[in-house]
């Protein structure tokens, strides 16, 4: 059977396509419809929307992090339940890494084989909005452009002449308009929305995005474009299929609002390998889960909590002895800042952490690093033997400032920079892995968990 699917690209970033993706998501779901939510790229806090309307975990697609056949079988295996899926692109539909196209959203749409919905900003457009869809549609004849949604349209009589201009020029129907609407608006921050786990209203705001956005955009034929997706083969070697292993394995998983940029697929990956993961609150736990034989501290927003994180010191002992006594622990982005000796905020105050890392991390209002990395493993650690490739993305407002005879974890292959910490059984670093896009080093980091359970 055919999986009914459907892309929501924009023509640029800020067209509306989480708006768009959002509401579609909701609005379908309100109709009953078991409803799969998708993200093309590495972003953490849209999918966090998708879930809270649809009720069922978002996933990431991203076509640099991940193979091509890892990215069939986590659409397929994730979409097997589901009616349709949605998945919301990154940036514009063409844009990727370093201008290349590799990881943009026509890439993943290629991959998929899934139609296209094309979202427009068609704020102060007339009849160009046909020359941009025409362009978009001839740029690269293998993506299937079919439908056109318009937003922040004026009125009727705008939304008349940019769908008969459309229409007439390049034969895509305009499925959907939406009007100017300042309340569909979003709240944001330094790294994108504010997150749905911190908004009080979400509820409020979700629900008024579906009822506007489900008026706007004609959900039938959505649906019917939806349907006409390619059949997509499953892998003929799946990650998931592999041997079973024998017992389960406790790791401690950082989940709260501080700490709650992981991706699913990444997690159940780790399940699959036998790891039962144990989520647990730096904000409120004064201890981590016990019989704990490892630890993930993922990112998120650590600055935003930092009288918390900072005064709960029970917890920051409790992880430097275990760390003391061998336990694997990682840490990406935000574990990273939290691993530091302290975080040093906008205003230059200096809040006390972890310890473990020999560094004090500081924040600053320009963007410090972004961007996708290849990395290699500087030594050897607890996600294996020096010169392990690994691809990562890594999106922060802070640097560090390193003690001297500071153990760095990798060399980025693009410019030579070190990255990261690595020393005994820590490894903490600003980059964010997919772990099913490197098995290699999560089979190490649990090898390693299994041998700290049974020393």
């Amino acid at each position: 059977m055919v999986q009914a699917r459907v892309v929501i690209a924009g023509v640029k970033s800020g067209a509306g396509k989480t708006t768009v993706a959002t509401g579609l998501m909701a609005a379908l779901a309100r109709r009953g419809l078991q409803v799969q939510g998708f993200k093309v790229g590495p972003d953490y806090i849209d999918p966090g929307y998708h879930t809270a309307v649809t009720g069922r975990p978002s996933r990431n697609i991203d076509s640099f992090l991940l193979p091509e056949e890892t990215i069939r079988e986590l659409y397929l295996r994730a979409a097997a339940t589901a009616d349709i899926g949605i998945i919301e692109g990154v940036m514009g539909l063409y844009d990727g890494r370093a201008g290349s196209g590799a990881g943009s959203t026509a890439e993943v749409a290629r991959i998929l084989k899934s139609p296209v919905l094309l979202v427009l900003d068609a704020a102060s457009l007339g009849q160009s909005a046909a020359a941009m869809v025409l362009g978009y549609a001839r740029y690269d004849p293998r993506v299937n452009i079919t439908g056109v949604i318009l937003n922040r349209v004026a009125g009727e009589r705008h939304r008349e002449i940019l769908q008969k201009a459309i229409e007439e020029a390049t034969g895509i129907p305009v499925v959907g308009c939406l009007e100017r609407e300042a309340d569909l608006e979003m709240p944001s921050r330094h790294l994108g929305l504010t997150p749905a786990v911190e908004m009080e209203d979400l509820d409020k705001v979700l629900d008024r995005l579906a009822y506007i956005v489900g008026k706007a955009l004609d959900l039938d034929r959505i649906i019917t474009l939806a349907e006409r997706a390619e059949e997509l083969s499953p892998p003929e070697r799946p990650l998931f299929a592999l041997l079973p292993v024998t017992g389960r394995l406790p790791v401690a998983v950082a989940l709260d609002a501080a700490f709650n940029f992981y991706y699913r697929d990444a997690l159940d990956y780790l399940e699959s390998r036998g790891a039962d993961l144990l989520p647990f609150s730096p904000l409120t736990d004064t201890r981590f889960p016990a019989g704990a034989a490892g630890l993930i501290i993922g990112g998120g927003f650590p600055e935003m909590f930092l009288p918390e994180l900072s005064n709960n010191t029970t917890l920051h002992e409790d992880i430097r002895q275990k760390a003391a006594g061998g336990l694997p622990i990682y840490a990406e982005c935000g574990g990273l800042m939290y691993l530091c000796r302290a975080i040093k905020d906008l205003d230059g105050k200096r809040w006390p952490m972890a310890g473990l890392v020999p560094a004090v991390c500081g924040m600053q209002k320009r963007l410090a690093g972004m961007g996708y990395r290849e990395a290699v493993t500087h030594g050897s650690s607890i996600l294996g033997p020096a010169g392990l490739t690994v691809k990562g993305h890594e999106f922060h407002y802070s640097r560090l400032e390193v003690e001297e005879g500071y153990a760095w974890a990798y060399r980025l292959t693009d410019n030579n920079r070190l990255e990261g910490y690595a020393s005994g059984s820590v490894l903490a670093s600003y980059l964010h892995l997919h772990w099913a896009g490197s098995p290699a080093a999560a089979n190490n980091f649990l090898a390693k968990c299994r041998a700290y359970a049974g020393s």
